[in-house]
């Protein structure tokens, strides 16, 4: 492998991307370009170190680490299990940590208890239906939507929900509860399957000093 070759980070916008410079910074990676919060710029560079870095909305995160448009992406477990995308998953980094989880009000819990045939409203489909079908072996319905999950049960439009919950305050002030757990949440680094052989030494420097702060 060519010793000039720049190895690509896909970080997910927001604080995801925050929490993970931070990490980086205390293994000694930084990337001056990045503290510029007006700039326009779409890739940044640390030149002395060959890495590139650059934003993307959480769910393209696995699709450019998959595709090897980026060697290396940080995003959340819920991301990687919604876009089910063939990458290697190498540490969980510890941060950003919340619960995937069944929620509705408490007069829904006797129909899960009783593995009854129910509406499910989520952002997240692929995990809501691998839950159900997979792990409850429950026939439902799976709705889909984008935002505002809590409504669907307040109107009638689903029993339950399946979303992420952080301190559960929202589901409390629109009467609705956790029913049941799907699945603990928390940052994850993934690497492309191709740039964990071919730059296995640098990518694995990266991986064992990270994982000692983990």
């Amino acid at each position: 492998m060519k010793e000039d070759r720049y190895i690509t980070i896909a970080l997910a916008k927001g604080r995801l991307a925050k929490k993970s410079m931070e990490m980086f910074e205390k293994i000694g990676i930084t990337c001056r370009e990045m503290d510029d919060e007006k700039t326009r710029k779409l890739i940044f560079t640390n030149e002395e170190l060959k890495l590139k870095f650059f934003l993307s909305k959480a769910n393209d995160v696995p699709t450019y680490v998959e595709y090897g448009a980026a060697d290396i992406g940080i995003v959340g477990k819920d991301t990687i299990l919604e876009e089910g995308r063939s990458l290697y998953e190498v540490i969980d980094l510890g941060f950003g940590k919340c619960r995937m989880c069944v929620c509705g009000p408490e007069a829904a819990r006797e129909k899960l208890h009783n593995h009854e045939q129910i509406r499910v409203a989520t952002k997240y489909p692929n995990i809501a239906k691998n839950y159900f079908n997979n792990k409850k072996h429950q026939t439902v319905e799976i709705i889909k939507l984008n935002g505002s999950i809590e409504l669907a049960p307040i109107v009638g439009l689903s029993e339950v929900i399946v979303d992420i919950v952080e301190t559960g305050s929202t589901l409390r002030e629109n009467g609705l509860t956790v029913l049941e757990e799907v699945c603990p949440l928390s940052a994850r680094m993934v690497v492309n399957r191709v740039s964990m052989k071919m730059e296995n030494s640098r990518i694995t420097d990266m991986i064992n000093k990270l994982k000692q702060l983990v």
